[in-house]
């Protein structure tokens, strides 16, 4: 029997068009995949050489598919495990299998909500001294802003009282230089060769290097003073494995902070900027998170409860990230053949699910393109949630959802609550990288 009876695939895109859209798709996959997923349906798949079988959906059930009903046959494909983990190391991110399963086990106590509102007074103080120095009537490039911002929260969280600025400032830079490169090496995989000879690829492994050894002095500083903090870092530090009553070890422990700094700053970076723009557009919706603002520090002064309370703030931030999701597309590599609908699939085959067209798909959503937090209020909500992925799905969901959204949601309260915020610009633009990134949105805050 051929492959090709064998196996049965969504619709193809002609291997020739591929390649003529090539130059394009490397800038901006965004406008290509959309018109693929016109012409071809919610599927369509990709022939690469005789063997290898590449896949993009916006289909629902195919999401659920992989990353929740049949996640365990599923993997990360070898651009996170290989490309990732050679800078980032062996971090829930990156790996697989049972390790992956023992560290997230090991993990996920410290970002049990319990221990997240032990963390939002600190996080509230990070805020509001970030936002201090927020530039008044002028039309500024909020993305860096919010990304100062973002990193600082991240940074405080972790590490609440040990870390000099200098270190804190450094961390940052390689963590962006090496994140530069790293997208380099993925849009230009020919070049891979000049990328080694030319010394580029030693280059950001010594940066990477680099960045571990100040996060292991910070650790091992912890350790030898004893000090009870409530930091993310203590939380860490008390986890113990169920089979041996270990600790982590400190290689261990740096793999994981570095995850926690990356996924944890720039997701949430992105999501502020598009979130601050679409407010700042649409002036009666910014009004009504204001008034929810202002009721609800009238009724209590404890932050943990008004941030429970925050229902249209977080419709608001949740409809941001249906037409922004920061984590824009995720991909999986199938460990044995299988079956999804009508599709038969060979082993190996590279599923990417894109959340962008997930979250526009008209199948889904009424009138998709339109910004509407209603979506996420009552009723309604019940209905978008089972299409919504701004953190994933499944057992590999973001484990720090609550923390991002916290945060998220304290900012947008302190700005809303000061500030008028003016959309200076017309149209969002965007690049998407590892995550989608805000380019060049302008607003303007000016005191209420």
């Amino acid at each position: 029997m051929s492959e090709n009876r064998k196996y049965n695939y969504p619709n193809k895109l002609s291997i020739f068009r591929f390649f003529l859209d090539a130059e394009g798709v490397r800038r901006n996959p965004i406008p290509f995949h959309k018109r693929y997923f016109e012409k071809l349906g919610d599927s369509f798949s990709l022939k690469i050489g005789f063997t290898k079988h590449l896949m993009l959906s916006r289909d629902n059930e195919i999401a659920q598919h992989i990353l929740q009903k049949n996640q365990r046959k599923y993997h990360k494909s070898k651009f996170q495990s290989v490309y990732l983990s050679k800078y980032l190391g062996n971090g829930l991110l990156t790996v697989d299998g049972d390790f992956w399963l023992k560290q997230r086990r090991l993990i996920q106590p410290a970002f049990h909500k319990q221990k997240m509102n032990q963390l939002v007074e600190n996080m509230n103080r990070t805020i509001v001294s970030e936002l201090d120095d927020l530039v008044e009537n002028k039309s500024i490039d909020l993305f860096p802003v919010m990304s100062q911002l973002a990193f600082n929260v991240v940074a405080k969280s972790l590490f609440e009282l040990s870390i000099s600025e200098e270190k804190l400032t450094r961390i940052k830079v390689i963590i962006e230089e090496v994140q530069n490169f790293l997208i380099k090496e993925i849009r230009l995989p020919h070049k891979a060769w000049w990328f080694s000879i030319s010394g580029q690829v030693k280059k950001h492994l010594e940066l990477a290097k680099e960045n571990n050894s100040i996060i292991q002095e910070i650790i091992e500083e912890r350790i030898s003073s004893k000090e009870e903090i409530n930091d993310l870092l203590n939380m860490l530090l008390e986890t113990r494995y169920e089979d041996t009553g270990e600790g982590m070890s400190v290689e261990q422990l740096i793999d994981e902070i570095k995850v926690l700094f990356i996924a944890g700053h720039e997701t949430t970076a992105n999501a502020l900027t598009f979130t601050l723009f679409l407010l700042g557009r649409n002036p009666e919706i910014q009004q009504k998170v204001l008034e929810e603002i202002v009721k609800i520090e009238s009724e209590t002064s404890s932050i943990v409860e008004q941030l429970q309370k925050m229902t249209y703030t977080n419709a608001v931030l949740n409809e941001s990230m249906r037409l922004y999701p920061p984590a824009w597309i995720t991909d999986r590599q199938n460990v044995e053949d299988d079956s999804i609908g009508a599709y038969h699939l060979k082993k190996g085959t590279l599923i990417g699910v894109s959340f962008y067209e997930l979250h526009r798909n008209p199948k889904y959503w009424e009138d998709p393109d339109k910004f509407d937090p209603e979506r996420f209020l009552g009723e309604q909500k019940k209905h978008s949630m089972q299409y919504f992925y701004p953190f994933g799905a499944g057992p590999r969901m973001c484990i720090g959802a609550g923390f991002a959204i916290y945060e998220m949601c304290l900012t947008i309260a302190h700005i809303v609550k000061q500030f008028n915020i003016i959309s200076t610009k017309e149209d969002i633009q965007f690049n998407p990288l590892i995550t989608l990134k805000p380019v060049g949105i302008e607003v303007l805050f000016s005191k209420r």
